[in-house]
């Protein structure tokens, strides 16, 4: 696959900066941080890729520079914004790497927001305006680190709900209650690799091969770390229009008489479908399975819908009572809610089946747009600002620090104040700070890149480990 020119990687306005930096800069250090946002912590995850695929070997040829060159001056109108003389000294100097360093927490950790992640720097003072330059791609890993922290907030949820009422067999199966569904709905074939791969450092249920595809590619994993089951979808089970739907039901039964498989039910009407269909006509013959079949509603109130479906399960099926006090379901029955899920909808609906007496092990969910679409770098207000600088030879700390107007008309420090000096990440009393690059204390960040290399890389399963709850 060809690699996207790099040097047409970057916002517009970039191509301007070498002249814009003070007469005399030899030296620009910036670092990425999670501002804060909607979680109180944030994985860092993702950077792996963005340097193997984007930043890694010879990223600046005469070829690719002849290309920008048409680009920027068809964009600017001008020739004399773009200065192909920086790209050029890349190219003789360095073989066209990029002389950069950057440094970053191993991936997987999970971080405080407000901290340092990632710093980034030159190595050649001639190189000073190529630090920034790089802002525009790798700010981009916000949203791998954002998918993969909303995956983990919400498997936070489901072990609360699994340490309230679930039976303690059912946690070998905690990997698979979250399942991505979200490929059809991502913006493109690249985002939906990148956050499912992100889901699945802390999940093991998906849909989205291009996930696993990139977990493999990018982090070395032995094998697809994304597992899925056999499942319908409404196109198979309308084909005999309404009066077939049973015969629909059996003959999904026929294909797979072992092992899980998943049904769409709601395709007319889902509580005959489970009353009748499943617990009535077919009832012995999924008894009498070596699998489960799971029930799946897609549409209506998750709540409302859920809590009438377990009734009319549990009338028909029957259930045993864990040792927690809650129902739970023969094992050759369960239901998945794919419809309406998202990190604000799940509390609310494992609230409900507690308090209806049903165990969360029951129920498994698959999340789509609102797991690798309905986030964006505000999510947890990601950032990359200069921190330190080299001008003339002599150093100096850079900082912004707005003053702003909150909503009642008076002055206040932006939260969007940004740290200054060189930075390192510490642990101190289990408590992860970010101190000045002064400190005798371990700096947690490591270097990843360097001069056009990765230098050090990590395995999908290291990523797991250190994501793990």
């Amino acid at each position: 696959m060809t690699k996207e020119n790099l040097i047409l990687l970057a916002d517009a306005y970039k191509y301007s900066h070498h002249k814009l930096y003070i007469p005399g800069t030899e030296y620009i250090y910036s670092y990425l941080e999670s501002r804060g946002g909607k979680f109180e912590e944030t994985v860092f995850y993702g950077l792996q890729y963005f340097l193997k695929e984007y930043l890694a070997g010879v990223v600046f040829t005469k070829e690719k520079l002849d290309e920008a060159e048409t680009m920027l001056t068809e964009v600017f109108g001008r020739k004399d914004i773009f200065d192909r003389s920086r790209f050029e000294y890349i190219i003789e100097k360095h073989g066209g790497k990029l002389p950069i360093r950057i440094k970053a927490v191993p991936e997987g950790t999970v971080v405080p927001v407000r901290n340092v992640l990632m710093t980034i720097e030159n190595t050649d003072p001639e190189c000073f305006w190529l630090t920034n330059f790089l802002e525009t791609l790798l700010m981009q890993v916000w949203y791998p680190c954002t998918v993969a922290s909303v995956s983990r907030e919400i498997k936070k949820i489901v072990k609360k709900y699994y340490d309230e009422t679930a039976s303690a067999e059912a946690y070998a199966g905690i990997d698979f209650v979250l399942n991505d569904f979200g490929f059809r709905g991502a913006s493109s074939v690249e985002s939906a690799g990148i956050g499912g791969s992100a889901h699945l450092v802390s999940f093991s249920g998906s849909d989205t091969i291009p996930g696993s595809l990139f977990a493999k590619r990018y982090y070395n994993a032995p094998t697809a770390p994304g597992l899925s089951i056999p499942a319908t979808e409404h196109s198979v089970v309308t084909l005999l229009g309404e009066k077939g739907e049973l015969d629909i039901f059996k003959h999904i039964l026929d294909t797979y008489p072992t092992g899980t498989i998943a049904c769409v039910s709601d395709s007319y009407n889902i509580f005959r479908a489970c009353e009748e269909y499943w617990g009535t006509e077919l009832r012995e013959k999924i008894l009498k399975r070596d699998g489960t079949l799971v029930i799946r509603p897609d549409s209506g109130d998750p709540v409302q819908t859920l809590l009438r479906i377990f009734s009319i399960l549990m009338d028909k099926f029957g259930y045993t009572t864990n040792e927690k006090g809650f129902k739970v379901l023969p094992p050759q029955v369960r239901v998945i809610q794919g419809d309406g899920i998202s990190y604000s909808s799940i509390p609310g609906i494992f609230e409900a089946l507690k308090k209806a007496g049903i165990s969360a092990e029951n129920l498994v969910l698959g999340m789509g747009g609102a797991l690798l679409q309905r986030v964006n770098r505000d999510t947890q207000e990601f950032a990359l600002k200069c921190a330190y600088a080299v001008v003339n030879g002599q150093p100096i700390d850079v900082q912004k620090m707005p003053v702003e107007m909150d909503a009642n008309g008076q002055l206040r420090t932006s939260f969007k104040k940004s740290k200054a000096g060189k930075l390192a990440l510490i642990k101190e009393n289990n408590e992860f700070k970010t101190v000045a690059d002064t400190t005798q204390a371990t700096n947690l960040l490591q270097t990843v890149f360097e001069n056009g290399e990765v230098v050090h890389t990590y395995t999908f399963n290291e990523v797991r480990q250190a994501a793990t709850l």
